[in-house]
């Protein structure tokens, strides 16, 4: 049996960027498959990590990032997955969550092995996370409806690819992960 951790990716977002608009309303159909998962992780003793870009604060800490989404109009994204104190914060500045970040180290203290991504953009972040992940021999496991995207084409594309190119498995949110 493998240690499995979630990663939430870029959840903690204030939507104030290009595209924001046709992300929101993949975001809003993620939700409810996020806080699912995250709930389904935690009640199984799995790691919770978000992976997070910060907006170029490069002075803050996952609580005044948290305090600056939560204060922004599209808090309702995310106070139902906010992290608790259990949870792993990881802070990344381009679309690989392990790209100069700690991550990878963070994984094998803790003895993970397979890696389960949610969050977004899955054409873009989630996309390249997963190929890091499986250059460093970890298992990926993408829960698609727990991924929000921009471009639906191109999402549906990068899950093929993540499956075909990287061997991840490609789930639902409903199903047991943990």
């Amino acid at each position: 049996m493998s240690a499995k951790a979630l990663i939430v990716i870029d959840m903690l977002n204030s939507y104030e960027h290009e595209d924001a608009e046709k992300l929101l309303r993949s975001a809003r159909k993620a939700l409810p498959n996020i806080t699912r998962l995250i709930e389904q992780a935690r009640a199984h003793g799995a790691e919770v990590i978000y992976v997070n870009d910060n907006f170029g604060l490069w002075r803050s800490h996952h609580d005044e990032l948290l305090d600056v989404v939560l204060r922004g109009p599209h808090a309702d994204l995310v106070e139902p997955i906010r992290p608790d104190e259990d949870s792993l914060f990881v802070v990344k500045a381009r679309h690989s969550i392990f790209f100069e970040t700690p991550l990878e180290y963070l994984l094998r203290q803790r003895g993970i092995d397979t890696i389960v991504l949610c969050g977004q953009v899955t054409e873009q972040c989630v996309l390249y996370s997963a190929l890091d992940a499986h250059i460093r021999h970890l298992k990926v496991v993408v829960a698609e409806d727990a991924c929000a995207h921009i471009h639906s084409d191109l999402a549906t594309a990068a899950l093929q690819m993540m499956e075909r190119n990287m061997q991840a498995r490609i789930v639902d949110s409903a199903e047991e992960i943990f």
